[in-house]
Order: C-alpha cells, then structure tokens, then sequence
C-alpha cells in the first residue's frame, strides 16, 4: 500500500493544480517543494545549534551567566540562519513576485514583469563561484534592460541539483503565475 503523504515526488495528478476553497492566492507561496541540499544543510546548522545550545546550559551551569548568553546568542544565531536559508527561494502570489535570498528579498509587482522565461547559460553551481552549463529561470522587469535579466532559480542550487524534472516543474510552475497574472 503506497503512502503518497511520506514522498515528497509523488507522481503528479490532475487534482493537485486545482486551488482548494481555502487555497488563498494573496498568500505568498513557494511553488515548489524545498530540495535535498537545502534542507540537508539547515539540518545540520540545526544540530549544530543544539550542540551549542547544550554547552550553553553546561557553562551556565559551571560559569558565568554573560559567557552562557553569548554562547545562547550563537545559537540562536545559527537557528534564524538555518530558518533563513529554509526561506530562500521564489515565491509568488496574486501581487506578484518575490525573491528571498539570504541577505536580501527582492519583490516585483506583475506589472513590472515583462517576461519570466527558462534559458541556456552558464550557472553557478550550488552558489559558488564554480560555473557549469545548465539551464537558468530568468526574470525581465520593465525598469531594466533584457541582458539584466534577474536570476530566480538555476538547475544547478540548492533545490534542484540532480533534480531536472523538479526544475521543469517549478520553472512551469513560475511562468504559469506569471502569464496569469502578469498584463500585456
């Protein structure tokens, strides 16, 4: 007896792109699952964290309370990192569409979106400086030339490394939201 619930690539079904009555499309939404890079590295920042949030109990125990609240200041440091990078991605809505990076979040109202378009070109692999050819999410905003082109999603970061199907999907996903949405 299959589980669908337990396997985050079920196969797709027609029901699945239907918008439930609850299914509210103000709300930001990531139109793709989070891949296997990202939230392997978040858990580990997250064990990570609680090991320093066990030495922060132990020297608060044996030392100084301002050496525990700095060491339970790294950790939850490394908590909101690992949270922050389980955020990062495309996101979109009725408004338009948002882009969280680590550091920076960038959202552009579909009115100022002229093209949301899948391309050929070099990408950076897992987001360092190490380029490869793959394929690339591209966004063209009115305010900007076309060679400026945003770069929302690559086939090589952190969701979609060895997941090709996974990108097609989601890059489908994004310019589905951007054709509706976005006006002539």
């Amino acid at each position: 007896m299959p589980l669908p619930f337990l396997t985050a690539d079920r196969a797709f079904e027609a029901a699945d792109d239907v918008a439930l009555p609850f299914d509210d499309r103000d709300r930001w939404r990531r139109p793709y699952r989070p891949g296997p890079w990202r939230v392997g590295v978040a858990a580990l920042c997250l064990l990570l964290a609680s090991y320093v949030l066990f030495a922060g109990v132990v020297i608060a125990l044996t030392g100084t309370m301002s050496e525990a609240g700095a060491v339970f200041g790294i950790s939850l440091l490394v908590i909101a990192g690992a949270l922050r990078l389980l955020r990062m991605g495309v996101w979109v809505s009725a408004r338009g569409l948002r882009h969280v990076g680590f550091f920076l979040t960038r959202t552009v109202p579909w009115d100022r979106v002229v093209a949301v378009r899948t391309v050929q070109q070099p990408v950076r692999w897992l987001g360092l400086p190490r380029t490869v050819q793959g394929q690339a999410l591209t966004l063209v905003r009115q305010d900007r030339a076309a060679e400026d082109a945003m770069l929302l999603l690559t086939t090589h970061g952190a969701d979609f490394l060895a997941r090709f199907e996974a990108f097609d999907r989601a890059a489908d996903a994004v310019e589905a939201w951007a054709a509706e949405y976005r006006r002539p």
